[in-house]
């Protein structure tokens, strides 16, 4: 059974770091596009740093450059997401999801295509 479990969320003040974690089963993550995406009240799902597995090339949203970064575990089958610098603009429920097939990294982060979802985990930036 292919299953997503996301961990590493909080509470954190502005300029603050975090890094979450995606730890997969059931599949291996470096066959996949994996992606991490987020969604803040009111508003739609947001890709935020995309990967290719098999290759390891990224992308990721202009409102994280420099602040955020991916990385994985291919013995743990784990995605990370490290932020650092975070603002308050930066709350919102944090989810990985992955694809089989994309036209590109871009493209899964900007569509916000995934085919499997984890639960998500809370972020909250805030004094």
């Amino acid at each position: 059974q292919l299953q997503l479990v996301e961990s590493g969320g909080g509470l954190v003040q502005p300029g603050g770091s975090l890094r979450l974690s995606c730890a997969a089963s059931g599949f291996r993550l470096d066959d996949y596009f994996i992606g991490w995406f987020r969604q803040a009240p009111g508003k739609e799902r947001e890709g935020v740093f995309c990967m290719r597995g098999s290759t390891g090339t990224t992308f990721y949203s202009d409102s994280v450059k420099g602040r955020f970064t991916i990385s994985r575990d291919s013995a743990k089958n784990t995605v990370y997401l490290e932020m650092n610098s975070l603002k308050p603009e930066d709350t919102a429920v944090y989810y990985c999801g992955v694809v089989r097939r994309s036209v590109s990294v871009q493209a899964m982060c900007v569509l916000g295509r995934s085919d499997y979802w984890g639960q998500g985990t809370q972020v909250t930036v805030s004094s």
